[in-house]
């Protein structure tokens, strides 16, 4: 009987044994590997606003969501993302944002920069991470674009807009006189506005400002550059961008193309574009915020990120162009991506 009783505490042992080196294989000397990402139990929330709908700032929250997975943050897990779509109202960014900061989230992110002005008003405790924000010091997000100083930082969505106003030329090298036409109340449009009149001048083109406030404009003040000038210049405005298919029935049925600010608004109407990728955007705000909650980085000395310009691709609507009757040169069509 003793040697029954041996032999099984004997094979209990050894099944303990088994099972702790199961348990801890990963590593040579038997000790649990870290995962990148690992919360120790914690669930993180995140509250998101995006300003409004539109192909490109979906791409941009999608982008910040595959980013937080890649680096070990799951909705369902260990995170929860509150996201709420402003549809296009300063109001229902303010109400959307005291929500957020009294539900006591770890980080919020704003997609767009009148969300991010919201933000920024509610709470200077909190990190807050921006993304399609042209500019996030003029929007007075920070102090500085390098150093931030607030509790605010992110990624910028400044386009290169010296190389679409080039494109412009070289798809219709005839162009004397451009509207540039944006919203007079984004200060992203109206950052990129000044950029594209200095722009014009470098390359010997008149301009002139055509501007709306509210998305029942949009027709009439497109309708009124109808004969006045050559082509319209359209940065990346929510405002715009959003009703893009609008400008492109006025303009587009009289013959005047528009060269605009990013992919979508190409591929509703736009003649051609440089777009940077809004997806990219977003994942690198992603990595922002993993840094953020992860390891405990400091949003105030964390830079605004930026596209380079070798990242941005030339898109062409060779659909719009032959509507139009405007033939595209050989050698933009040979560097351009083309959507129809």
């Amino acid at each position: 009987m003793k040697k029954i009783t041996a032999l099984v505490l004997t094979l209990v042992m050894a099944l303990s044994m088994t099972a702790c080196g199961t348990s801890n294989s990963g590593t040579e000397d038997g000790t649990t590997a870290a995962a990148e990402g690992s919360t120790d139990g914690k669930t993180y929330k995140i509250g998101a606003i995006q300003y409004t709908e539109h192909p490109a700032l979906d791409l941009a929250y999608d982008g910040f969501v595959k980013a937080l997975a890649d680096k070990g943050l799951v909705e369902g897990e260990n995170l929860e993302i509150d996201f709420q779509n402003a549809q296009a109202d300063v109001s229902n960014c303010e109400t959307i944002a005291t929500k957020f900061v009294n539900d006591g989230n770890d980080l919020l992110f704003a997609i767009a920069t009148p969300a991010a002005q919201a933000l920024a008003g509610k709470t200077t405790d909190i990190p807050i991470l921006c993304t399609a924000v042209t500019d996030p010091q003029s929007a007075g997000l920070v102090n500085d674009n390098e150093n931030p100083g607030t509790n605010v930082s992110g990624t910028s969505d400044l386009t290169p807009v010296a190389e679409q106003i080039n494109l412009l030329k070289q798809i219709l090298p005839d162009a004397k006189k451009i509207a540039i036409m944006y919203c007079s109340s984004e200060d992203n449009s109206i950052f990129q506005a000044d950029m594209a009149k200095e722009a014009c001048k470098d390359v010997g083109l008149e301009y002139e400002d055509a501007t709306v406030s509210e998305s029942n404009q949009i027709q009439q003040v497109t309708e009124s550059l109808i004969g006045k000038v050559d082509a319209i210049y359209i940065p990346t405005d929510n405002l715009l961008a959003e009703g893009m298919a609008t400008v492109a029935q006025v303009a587009n049925a009289n013959n005047l193309p528009c060269v605009v600010g990013e992919e979508g608004m190409c591929e509703n109407g736009g003649i051609g574009t440089y777009s940077i990728s809004y997806e990219a955007l977003g994942y690198m705000a992603g990595e922002q915020a993993a840094s953020i909650l992860l390891d405990g980085a400091d949003v105030s000395t964390m830079p605004i990120g930026y596209c380079s310009v070798d990242d941005c691709e030339m898109i062409v609507n060779t659909t719009a162009a032959k509507d139009l009757g405007i033939e595209i040169p050989q050698d933009v069509l040979d560097q351009a991506t083309t959507v129809e």
